[in-house]
């Protein structure tokens, strides 16, 4: 093999794996070779147990070499966001009000990547309570910067070549930020794809997962071995899921109809991305319509504090209570906002969302993806915070389908993401519209 391991693609891996090119073993091993050289760095890791790792990896190979049946993932390492229980290894959800936590089950969707035949390398760095205050994590391409958040070591881990695939949540702009600061595909499915069953809940309405991985495809094979229905978890729907992956493979009957929408806080971008943006629609020509939306529309970030907020302390108020010499300066101011919203004012923030829902779903009758900022430009400095996460919260509060693909560069060439979000329920759809975006953009490249 001309390339070591780790540089694989799950894809490309799964495919040596189950060839018997490959073995499990020699891909974790490769992966934790990677890590034990740059995440003195990079700290993308809150938790790793490589002998742990490897008698996964070994039973994989053992599986596969008795002619067991395998899963899509089988032999494939990937990372977890710190906040996803596991029954054998640690979950601190980024605080050292948690620092001993042992769960004693997994969450479901730990228990689908196993039945998938994945190898839980470890559990990725997240901030605090994966919230606002910065992680240790820093970007991979310069330490200097920050890899955003809360997603911070799934997205570093990564772009550094620690592990193919890696799951974060995002319940603002927690996937989708990160991946672009870190040059990543970064994906989060139509809201109720993916189970949340033993997930740290900080709000029940919006917080959704995401899977980080290097190619489109790879990202959406994720995806497809995570959805499921969980009757535990009052969000997700009991309906079959669209085949993702097989999205990300198709090419489009006719060229998609994209749109653009001018909403007001597109001041915020760097001079770099409206550039890079403005290059791409000008290549796009004809296929993106530019729309000027009703100032109702940029209104929903406000409601999606509103209510991200007020069930935070309702979910972990009774933490905070309880440690609040513990928590960080950052989080404090947040959380005292917080408790001065009233119920009346929540009930008509969720109406609101509602109405989003209802709103987009008309909407996108005549357009296949919305086009925008994945962030406001390349990642800022690692003292300054994550990053603004405003070019993800209106389509994190309507629960809609979100990819980024890294096309971008900016002023000191760190990537920038390009974001399409879709039709909710309809990601193979999105992602056979991410497919032909990037497709089309390297050939005029």
């Amino acid at each position: 093999m001309k390339i070591k391991p780790h540089e694989l693609s799950a894809s490309e891996a799964a495919t040596h794996i189950a060839a018997g090119r490959l073995s499990s073993v020699q891909l974790v091993r490769s992966c934790l070779d990677r890590i034990a050289t740059t995440d003195g760095d990079i700290h993308a890791w809150a938790h790793l147990d490589p002998d742990a790792a490897l008698k996964q990896a070994a039973a994989c190979d053992q599986r596969r070499q008795s002619g067991l049946a395998t899963g899509p993932l089988h032999g494939i390492p990937v990372g977890l966001k710190d906040i996803i229980d596991t029954r054998d290894m640690p979950t601190t959800r980024g605080t050292p009000i948690f620092a001993h936590r042992q769960p004693d089950a997994d969450a479901r969707i730990v228990e689908m990547l196993r039945e998938a035949g994945a190898v839980i390398i470890g559990k990725t760095v997240t901030t605090e309570m994966a919230f606002v205050h910065p992680s240790i994590t820093r970007n991979p391409h310069n330490a200097a910067h920050t890899p955003g958040g809360s997603s911070s070591g799934s997205a570093a881990a990564v772009a550094a070549g620690h592990v193919p695939l890696a799951i974060g949540t995002q319940t603002n702009g927690s996937v989708i930020r990160p991946a672009s600061f870190c040059g990543t595909f970064g994906f989060k499915p139509t809201r109720g794809t993916l189970p949340r069953t033993g997930v740290l809940q900080t709000s029940q309405s919006l917080d959704q997962l995401g899977t980080f991985a290097r190619t489109l495809e790879d990202a959406a094979r994720l995806a497809d071995a995570l959805a499921g229905y969980d009757q535990r978890d009052a969000e997700s729907h009991p309906h079959a899921r669209p085949a993702m992956a097989a999205g990300a493979r198709s090419e489009p009957p006719v060229d998609p109809d994209l749109v653009w929408l001018n909403l007001p806080f597109h001041d915020r971008l760097s001079g770099a991305a409206q550039d890079g943006l403005d290059g791409i629609l000008g290549i796009l020509g004809p296929r993106v319509t530019r729309m000027d939306p009703a100032n109702q529309l940029a209104e929903l970030v406000a409601v999606q504090a509103r209510i991200h907020e007020y069930e935070i302390i309702q979910h972990q108020g009774h933490v905070f209570d309880a440690h609040w010499d513990q928590i960080s300066d950052t989080l404090k101011p947040v959380l005292t906002r917080a408790r001065t919203i009233s119920a009346a004012e929540y009930q008509d923030a969720l109406a609101v969302k509602t109405s989003a829902q209802a709103f987009f779903a008309e909407f996108f009758i005549d357009y296949d993806a919305i086009i925008a900022p994945s962030a406001a430009g390349e990642a800022p400095g690692f003292d300054t915070g994550t990053g603004d996460p405003i070019f993800c919260t209106l389509w994190t509060l309507a629960g809609l389908p979100c990819v980024t693909i890294p096309l971008l560069v900016g002023e000191t060439g760190l990537p920038i993401g390009v974001q399409l979000i879709g039709p909710a329920h309809k990601d193979d759809r999105l992602l056979r519209t991410a497919a032909w975006l990037q497709q089309h953009i390297m050939a005029t490249a």
